[in-house]
């Protein structure tokens, strides 16, 4: 399939959503215009030029009073005990379709169900739980634990987790669900991250402006649905990031390094079969635009071919909702059938290639930040299989969702 036939095929109703999205949030502005009466603007006026007071203070959005309503249980900053109960989750739905060479796809997925309680309590202690469910399936309706741990907050430069938590490592495992700007991950997550994401382990963490660490020793398996059967064996991560936000006067420029190091043993499946995985991410973001971008390499174990990818993101903030954002991810294995595919792709083809290549083009428009949004996006994407056992792909996919976390 060519590249100009996938543009056509796909990407025009990807930049249409994203035009009419952007007509009606300037519709609505003109609409709330035009809707104030002419009165109302010349006493508007004619208050302007009177001797102005101290401004009022801003008064909380619907969003903020329906999001307090639903997530804040419990607030109290003189009870010793318990400060404050809150209850997070998060909520994925996708529409999906896939048009390949191999095959084609259509899907309506709730992709995602996360909730549970986050309680902080002795002023520095903070329990975290939540679990996935899967509301498509009554068999399993529970699908996992993602958090269950505990973490004492010494200060905001030492913090120390135990428990079920996230090991953060390559820019996309560095990124929430719940903060993605493209509509999924790219392939390094399928690959070179470890896709489970949340691990039993202890760590330590923290930030001394400008740099930021973390430390962590974790369990690799063997995996299931809370903590494991701890029959595994171990790996150790160590992540180091220095913000040049400062110095380049913009929001965000953090450099990042990772390295992960895990004991090889079959049992490991938690994780993927990787023995060394060294990682360099940059995060930079200034009023209107910004850039992600990250460099990896991985090594692998017990038939796992070694691993690297490139990858960089650039978007741009066409107002304050609406958003562009496109990425370029490139992956290669040292041998056959060393790469997974990833996303619906994969349910087109389930085998594994050798080199993947992908473009993507999308647009998210922000309702209530990263807490109420709809995403759309467009990735063309090609993976070549040398050992030609059913690996190969060649297609586009379009995928639009919504996405609610609290």
């Amino acid at each position: 399939m060519s590249l100009l036939r996938k543009f056509d095929t796909c990407v025009t109703p990807a930049l249409s959503f994203a035009a009419f999205v952007s007509v009606l949030a300037g519709a609505s502005a003109q609409a709330q215009v035009a809707e104030r009466p002419l009165a109302a603007s010349a006493f508007a006026a004619a208050v302007s030029a009177l001797p102005q007071a101290a401004p009022a203070k801003e008064q909380p959005s619907v969003y903020d009073r329906i999001w307090t309503d639903f997530t804040q249980w419990y607030k109290n900053d003189d009870n010793p005990a318990v400060q404050q109960v809150l209850f997070t989750g998060r909520f994925h739905h996708d529409f999906a379709t896939v048009s390949a060479d191999q095959g084609d796809h259509d899907e309506s997925n709730i992709r995602r169900v996360r909730f549970g309680p986050r309680v902080t309590f002795l002023r520095k202690f903070l329990f975290h739980a939540e679990v996935e469910v899967n509301p498509q399936e009554r068999d399993p309706f529970y699908m996992r634990f993602t958090d269950a741990y505990v973490q004492w907050n010494h200060s905001t430069q030492f913090a120390l987790t135990v428990g079920k938590h996230a090991a953060p490592f390559t820019q996309e495992g560095a990124t929430s669900s719940r903060e993605l700007l493209t509509i999924d991950r790219s392939i390094i997550g399928q690959n070179i991250w470890f896709p489970q994401e949340y691990m039993p382990g202890v760590s330590v963490s923290g930030r001394v402006a400008p740099w930021n660490y973390r430390v962590g020793l974790y369990s690799s398996g063997a995996m299931n649905r809370e903590y494991g059967e701890f029959s595994g064996d171990y790996f150790m991560l160590g992540v180091l990031g220095y913000d040049f936000a400062k110095k380049l006067s913009v929001k965000e420029a953090v450099l990042t390094g990772n390295y992960l190091y895990q004991h090889p043993d079959p049992d490991n499946t938690f994780t993927r079969q990787l023995e060394h995985v060294v990682s360099t991410h940059f995060r930079l973001e200034a009023t209107r635009w910004g850039v992600r971008g990250d460099l990896s390499n991985a090594q692998g174990y017990l038939g796992q071919q070694d691993l690297w990818a490139a990858m960089v993101m650039p978007f741009y903030n066409i107002t304050g909702k609406l958003q562009a954002v496109t990425r370029y991810t490139h992956m290669k294995s040292d041998g056959p059938n060393g790469i997974r595919p990833t996303g619906y792709e994969a349910r087109v083809v389930p085998g594994r290639g050798d080199e993947f290549d992908e473009l993507y083009l999308g647009a998210n428009y922000f309702f209530y930040g990263h807490r109420l949004k709809v995403q759309t996006g467009v990735q063309f994407a090609d993976m070549n299989d040398s050992a030609n056992d059913g690996g190969e792909y060649s297609g586009v996919s379009w995928t639009t969702g919504i996405r609610v976390g609290w």
